[in-house]
């Protein structure tokens, strides 16, 4: 582990991860993206209260940690690739020592998993001081903006953090509101000096950041209420779309760089966030079980238990079961110490692929007519050998019931969503996806049944990857999206 340099910045550490597999990449949900925490709190241990908070944001990135601490004079970096309990020990917090800290953890969309992509980016100033930045999103200009700086960046962040750091005539705050416009695309960003706590979001607001305030005074800014509820921050409200916060010693401040036109990601609801996170007034789990209601009211069938795809399936199907009068049950277990593992399979082992993760209750599922309910199919072979390991142990029939409906194009807003070429749902029917995973049955749920399950209007959403209407412009998307069609051989 890195020790917190002299200098201000951490040294590099690993170049890139150990050669492993990313069991993630058997599951048949987008990869999620990253957590973005901000803590301004004199007097308290902010490094510690960061890893907590990091810690219940783990979920939205597993690939790199890091924390930058400001003790007012200087800003401290540690950051290194693994989870958030693999990159920080208690002696390497006691070291960040001071009054205000951003975290982040880390899943790439831009940049490979490397530890100068690793996050938060420090940049030192012409002023002679620094920043510290997190972004969870993604810019759809990184190219265009990049050509501004001297040195090439390696991801968007880079590019922000760059942008921000260059101009000596204008404080942080200015900077931001000079260069917030010019950024397209998703982002949630804390960023930090040596004395002051920056916040913003885009005007779609696509990905969540929200305000907390601690017990003795403090503030607290998250991607989700885990983020606030672990370190006993009380929610406030969001950061509004198109809003700068700042947060010093005289406390919260706002600003405005940009008219808000709300479009917050529908996948946050349907998988990416934890089920205990509130958002725009609506409870996450309870959306997902209403999902499972809708799902039962759209697609009832014969049936003797109701089994979810742990986790994400999970009060889903508590909401199905619950709708159609059926028994809930656990007949899929999750190995809960499989996520990223640094030892490399046999091959032999990897084509297990998926039972490296999961493993049917054969007392539970055997000789009976299942309703399956997940979150997502992505390009199908997670689906595929889930089922026929469902009916390796006995099931007699296996009806799938998915939360989402077909996902028919990428995301360019911070979200591994994969190529089209490798989307089932891009080209094929419902019916020849049915085929191809193996079901008795298959029924998405509609995008109106997924809309209503959560406290938006659809006007209000980003429904881009099952739609197609992107709200915020990408360059080239049209002929990228063209050259494409599902081949077999991706999945």
């Amino acid at each position: 582990m890195q020790q917190p340099p002299l200098d201000g910045v951490a040294d590099a550490g690993l170049d890139a991860l150990p050669e492993g597999v990313d069991l993630a990449g058997y599951g048949e949900g987008p990869r999620e993206e990253c957590g973005v925490f901000g803590i301004y709190a004199p007097g308290e241990d902010v490094a510690r209260l960061t890893y907590f908070g990091l810690y219940a944001l783990q979920h939205r990135g597993q690939e790199a940690a890091g924390i930058a601490v400001s003790d007012g004079r200087r800003i401290v970096v540690h950051k290194d690739t693994g989870l958030v309990n693999q990159v920080f020990t208690d002696t390497g917090l006691a070291a960040l020592e001071g009054d205000l800290a951003v975290g982040h953890c880390r899943y790439s969309t831009t940049g490979g998993s490397t530890w100068v992509n690793a996050q938060p980016q420090y940049r030192e100033t012409p002023a002679g001081g620094g920043l510290a930045l997190g972004h969870n999103g993604n810019l759809v200009n990184t190219a265009e903006l990049a050509r501004e700086l001297d040195e090439p960046p390696s991801n968007d962040s880079e590019v922000m953090a760059g942008l921000l750091a260059r101009d000596a005539d204008v404080s942080l705050e200015e900077a931001i509101l000079r260069t917030a416009p010019r950024l397209t695309g998703a982002f949630s960003v804390v960023v930090m000096d040596e004395n002051r706590l920056y916040a913003f979001r885009d005007a779609n607001g696509v990905r969540p950041l929200q305000i907390g305030r601690l017990p003795a005074g403090g503030w607290v800014v998250a991607s989700e209420t885990a983020g606030l509820q672990i370190v006993g921050a009380v929610y406030v409200r969001d950061v509004a779309p198109g809003e700068l916060v700042c947060i010093d010693d005289h406390g919260l401040t706002s600003r405005r760089f940009a008219p808000p036109t709300p479009n917050f990601c529908l996948f946050e609801w349907v998988y990416l966030a934890r089920p205990d996170h509130r958002q725009d007034g609506g409870s996450v789990l309870f959306a997902r079980r209403q999902m499972g209601r809708v799902l039962a009211q759209e697609a009832p069938v014969d049936a003797d238990i109701v089994i979810p795809v742990p986790e994400a399936g999970r009060d889903a199907a508590a909401g199905y079961a619950a709708e159609a009068g059926l028994p809930f049950a656990d007949g899929l277990v999750k190995n809960r110490y499989v996520g990223r593992t640094f030892i490399q399979p046999s091959q032999s082992l990897r084509q297990l692929g998926i039972r490296l993760k999961l493993s049917p209750v054969q007392e539970v599922v055997e000789g009976k007519r299942l309703v399956v309910v997940d979150d997502s199919i992505v390009r199908g072979n997670t689906s595929r050998q889930l089922i026929q390991m469902l009916r390796s142990a006995g099931a007699a029939e296996v009806h799938l019931r998915i939360t989402s409906p077909p996902i028919k194009n990428p995301c360019y807003y911070g979200i591994d969503m994969a190529t089209r070429a490798e989307l089932i749902g891009a080209d094929l029917t419902v019916d020849e996806i049915r085929d191809f995973v193996g079901a008795d049955s298959l029924h998405f749920i509609s995008l109106d049944g997924l809309i209503s399950s959560t406290p938006h209007q659809k006007k209000s959403l980003c429904r881009a990857c099952f739609d197609g209407e992107y709200p915020i412009p990408v360059p080239g998307e049209h002929e990228h999206l063209a050259q494409f069609k599902f081949d077999f051989d991706t999945v």
